[in-house]
């Protein structure tokens, strides 16, 4: 902007100044003067009109010299522009392109409002791959001014989604404003990907939630209705909240919840709790077992077998879940 308004300056200056020359040293008229001065610092010079006068020769000459020197200046400053800026915007988007290309088992967010902003910090932080999907040009730029992952267009759209990875992704965030768009989003991509999980976000409204479902989302969520749950549990049970903030957002510094899926490798695979020595050996509580079918056994028994493909959930230090988790 700064170059451009340099560029405007010096042009009407040239034209000011050309103008009143001619106007002056060869008592050309308004116009006949504008004339003769853009033709001459263009260097396109028809000869329909000419200086005649020595004086107006000279400051023809003058005239032609800046003239020149502004014209090269400006194309310089505009080729700089459009080779710089341009090409250096199609490297980084084949840049972005190609690591979301090599996107494996990631997860999908469409939408980057506040819902969005937050689910990616969250998906930072605990090491999540994902890609954003975002219709919006400028938010784009503040996405990668992050260091996320982006993609610009409408998550509805097939080609966009298929850009994504959606045929290897784990899961698929759709957090957009509207329910429509997000019944459109849900429709395509189980189109597109028939196993995929798919979260989706409801305004609340009536019917919002059955059309979600219907479309193909694996759970529906609505904002609204879980921070008026959350609202209402910090007056009805003030200390199970605080203990459940503790778990999940105490970070590096205290307890936290967390969830493990077991391999065939880990060393307590096809054990019990009490032959496992996970309480033992890293002080961490089981508080829940998934088995595979959905079943969910709460306060597991210490006879309770452990067998591959179980999802822990898990209550302990940061330190010892961290090392648990290199062993499953």
């Amino acid at each position: 902007m700064r170059d451009l308004k340099f560029i405007i300056l010096f042009f009407a200056a040239i034209m000011l100044v050309g103008t009143t020359g001619y106007m002056v040293f060869e008592d050309f008229s308004f116009w006949n003067s504008v004339y003769l001065t853009a033709i001459t610092i263009t260097t396109v010079g028809y000869g329909d009109i000419v200086p005649v006068h020595f004086v107006g020769r000279v400051f023809t000459i003058l005239l032609v010299f800046s003239g020149v020197g502004f014209v090269l200046y400006t194309f310089s400053r505009l080729a700089e522009a459009m080779v710089e800026g341009g090409l250096r915007n199609i490297l980084e988007r084949r840049k972005m392109d190609k690591k979301v290309a090599q996107l494996r088992n990631h997860y999908i967010v469409c939408g980057y409002g506040r819902i969005g902003k937050v689910i990616c910090q969250i998906l930072k932080e605990n090491k999540r791959p994902f890609v954003v999907i975002e219709n919006d040009a400028e938010e784009i730029r503040n996405i990668e001014a992050e260091g996320f992952l982006a993609l610009l267009g409408e998550a509805a759209d097939d080609e966009i989604l298929i850009k994504a990875g959606i045929k290897e992704a784990r899961g698929l965030i759709g957090v957009v404003s509207t329910d429509a768009d997000n019944v459109f989003i849900t429709l395509t991509a189980r189109g597109l990907n028939p196993g995929l999980f798919i979260l989706t976000r409801s305004s609340g409204a009536v019917g919002s939630d059955t059309k979600l479902l219907r479309a193909g989302a694996s759970k529906v969520i609505s904002p609204y209705y879980i921070g008026a749950r959350r609202m209402a549990q910090l007056v009805v049970r003030p200390t199970v909240i605080d203990f459940i903030d503790l778990t999940m957002h105490a970070g590096e510094l205290g307890l936290r919840m967390e969830e493990m899926l077991i391999s065939e490798k880990a060393s307590f695979v096809n054990k019990n709790l009490l032959e496992s020595g996970l309480r033992k050996k890293y002080d961490i509580i089981v508080v829940a077992i998934k088995r595979q079918g959905d079943e969910m056994l709460f306060n597991p028994k210490p006879d309770t077998v452990i067998l591959p493909g179980d999802i822990l959930i898990v209550l302990g230090e940061h330190d010892q879940i961290s090392a648990l988790e290199k062993e499953v």
